[in-house]
């Protein structure tokens, strides 16, 4: 093994080295006697050298949506996604260049791909990650879409308008209709689809993971919503953790009686008072509680989709479990379904906007070894797209015929990453979820002790350098993604035109990595938690998803450099890295409460900033989004002193943004305002924005839709397969085709 070159990131000596005795190119972190990183990243300096280029000249800018301003300076520099889960590949684009459409699996309009993440469900209503919503993506169009510059477009409805004297929207539908897995007619989509698909997303029965969405915003949702819960209580024979009990009478009014005897009354609420009406089949309206500016922007995301009424009510709770209890109204319908074997979804010859499909089959095969099979599936011609990860990006771009076929996804622009704390590391059992906690060996009493000091979460806030992390796979572009906030830039901004990260407290945030610094915090901590009873080293499981590519190689190199800076004259913590299912994840690991810190991120579902505070806020009882269960912690014990009050003044800080619906500027300073304090409080850690992996592809990603926010991005609707895979000069001259 030795050195090839050295450089130095945010004061961080890297010294890349490289290791002849391996098959796949090695990925060490050292600790230098001067106290310097040394990191071996994957990617040659010949690699680098060829795509330098890209991130000094480029530019991703998208209408509506993207801006110059630290952003994706170049183009999407380097490879995979920051240490997070990952989409199934398969991203829209089209022709705007030369060459055919013959698909790789021998037929013209075929688009094949592997996949390695079984969905946890189809069932677009009730689902919120990636994988699972693909069906929805494809398979249901929405009332509104995007063109490929961002640009809000007809989509279901053919024209809308907005009285806001009485906070209604109004939908003017177009003739479509339902085809089921045969391509065969089920019926035409009427306004009433969308009022019967949002009452089975404000069935508790169904456990939607998307209501939150629905819930703050259409007037009589939040009321009906809870109405359900207390009277499913009742009929369940539920009895709280705090001792409540729930009855219902003959009219439906459920009483609930706490332990100390006093009762409250809940009347029945009917679903015909939330608001969404199906006024006639082709005049669909919605009714707000306050003028919410991120509504349009909303109608893209799944719990807005509609669904065909007679088959929500034959199936119900197995709606969309295969392709005989899905159905379809969009680009494509399901057709075939076996899990952890294929998947496939065929043309909708029925679709309004069938002449804009130029895919006739999308066929997804199941391959635990996706990301290494899939790119010696790419040289045979066997696929159509497959993920080129860091471990094999050198060798295919130094081969004469594999380095035209390496170009890139487009940008994520409304996603972000960051560091989660766990703040529930035992069992709790939610009304309609479990949360196991941390296993044994991990030692959650002592973590539960040291996740309630502040110094001990703000020694993690200044000992991590996102750059190091980012660097293993965008190794001259690092600084392009780095954020010291959660919420991306050019996401929004306000009337004034000011971006919302530069709002409020927010404006006040900078880059927190700081070695001195964190090691105050470490050393005030070991004061603090010595007298708690803490044990050092603190074990911290830091799991990760063996199908997203690069994770693994993330973590190894996170691990490192923290612990060089905070073990730096003391043993003070041992993280431990654990590989989780590749199936199922979410809800195995990061719902399950299975981690004590995390490497995850979270997407915009629409053009607001209350969409930032999803993965963070809870109300009172309520599980929220599972992902650091800030508020259970309080409300169990388990969290306690200054970090108690932080949590829950944080929380009161969300529900008064959320009050604010008159004057935006106001709304946004408040928002911006919670989410600095999250942030400088340490309870959650800015990591970046995702790096797009490159990829093999024979689809032009640049001509398909795009948005920030919902479903749009990823669809293949208006996609050419070509007759070869696409160059990175290509990819940029389609770029600049838009």
């Amino acid at each position: 093994m030795c050195p090839t070159h050295r450089k130095t990131i945010d004061g961080a000596q890297i010294q890349c080295y490289t290791d002849h005795k391996t098959t796949h190119r090695g990925h060490r972190l050292l600790q230098r006697g001067n106290g310097a990183i040394s990191v071996t990243p994957f990617l040659s300096q010949s690699t680098k050298q060829a795509f330098a280029k890209i991130l000094r000249k480029k530019d991703f800018t998208m209408a509506h949506s993207i801006s110059r301003r630290q952003f994706l300076q170049g183009s999407g520099a380097a490879a995979l996604s920051v240490a997070a889960a990952g989409l199934l590949s398969s991203c829209g684009g089209s022709s705007a260049s030369n060459g055919g459409s013959t698909g790789a699996a021998g037929s013209s309009s075929t688009y094949t791909v592997l996949y390695s993440r079984q969905p946890a469900t189809l069932n677009y209503l009730v689902c919120s990650a990636d994988p699972d919503l693909y069906h929805g993506t494809q398979c249901i169009d929405t009332l509104v879409e995007y063109d490929n510059r961002g640009k809000i477009r007809e989509g279901l409805a053919t024209a809308w308008e907005w009285d806001a004297d009485s906070l209604t929207w109004t939908f003017h539908l177009r003739d479509e209709n339902w085809v089921d897995c045969n391509g065969e007619v089920l019926g035409p989509v009427t306004a009433q689809d969308f009022v019967d698909a949002l009452a089975y997303v404000l069935d508790p029965d169904y456990a939607s993971s998307t209501a939150s969405l629905v819930t703050p915003y259409v007037a009589g949702a939040d009321d009906y919503y809870n109405y359900c819960v207390y009277r499913n209580n009742a009929n369940n024979g539920t009895v709280a953790e705090d001792g409540t009990t729930y009855a219902i009478d003959a009219n439906g009014t459920v009483t609930a009686a706490a332990a100390d005897g006093t009762t409250t009354e809940y009347p029945a609420v009917d679903f015909s008072t939330v608001g969404v009406k199906a006024v006639d089949d082709h005049t669909l309206t919605y009714t707000l509680n306050f003028d919410f500016p991120g509504f349009l922007s909303l109608l893209s995301y799944a719990p807005y989709e509609p669904a065909y009424g007679p088959l929500l009510e034959e199936f119900a709770d197995q709606f969309c479990t295969s392709a005989e209890t899905a159905c379809s109204c969009g680009a494509f319908y399901l057709a075939e379904y076996t899990p952890l074997e294929n998947w496939v979804m065929k043309k909708n010859p029925e679709n309004y906007d069938a002449d804009s499909v130029y895919i006739d089959t999308v066929r997804y095969i199941y391959n635990q070894e996706e990301l290494i099979s899939g790119p010696e599936m790419v040289k045979r011609g066997e696929i159509d797209q497959a993920t080129i990860s860091s471990d094999i990006l050198d060798s295919w771009l130094a081969d004469d015929t594999t380095k035209d076929m390496v170009s890139m996804e487009r940008p994520e622009t409304g996603k972000s990453y960051f560091y989660i704390f766990n703040f529930l590391p035992y069992r709790h059992e939610f009304s309609n979820w479990t949360v196991t906690g941390v296993d044994a060996q991990y030692e959650p009493d002592n973590w539960a002790k040291a996740i309630n000091s502040t110094n001990f979460r703000r020694a993690f806030l200044y000992a991590i350098n996102p750059s190091v992390t980012l660097a293993v796979t965008a190794p001259e572009g690092y600084d392009n993604y780095k954020l010291h906030t959660i919420t991306p830039p050019s996401f929004c901004a306000n009337s004034k035109g000011v971006d919302y990260t530069e709002c409020g407290g927010l404006a006040n945030l900078s880059d927190f990595f700081d070695e001195a610094k964190a090691k105050e915090y470490r050393d005030a901590a070991v004061e603090e938690l010595t007298a708690a009873g803490v044990t050092f080293p603190i074990k911290i499981q830091y799991p990760y998803n063996p199908a997203v590519v690069d994770w693994d190689k993330q973590c190894q190199v996170f691990k490192q450099q923290v612990e060089a800076v905070l073990n730096d004259g003391f043993d003070f913590i041992s993280i431990i890295i654990t590989q989780g299912p590749s199936d199922n994840f979410l809800n195995a690991v990061r719902r399950a409460g299975a981690y004590q810190l995390m490497s995850y991120y979270w997407g915009a579902d629409y053009s607001d900033p209350e969409t930032e505070v999803y993965p963070f806020y809870q109300e009172a009882g309520d599980r929220g989004t599972c992902y650091s269960f800030l508020r259970t912690g309080v409300e169990d014990g388990i969290v306690t002193g200054e970090t108690a009050d932080l949590v829950m003044q944080y929380m009161s800080m969300v529900e008064n943004a959320k009050t604010i619906t008159e004057d935006l500027d106001a709304r946004y300073e408040a928002f911006a305002d919670a989410e600095a304090f999250l942030i400088e409080n340490a309870l959650v850690i800015p990591l970046g924005m995702p790096v797009p992996p490159y990829i093999a592809t024979r689809l032009n990603l640049w001509e398909g839709q795009y948005a920030p926010t919902g479903l749009s991005t990823n669809r293949l609707k208006g996609v050419h397969i070509l007759d070869h895979y696409v160059s990175m000069d290509e990819y940029n001259a389609n770029r600049d085709a838009r």
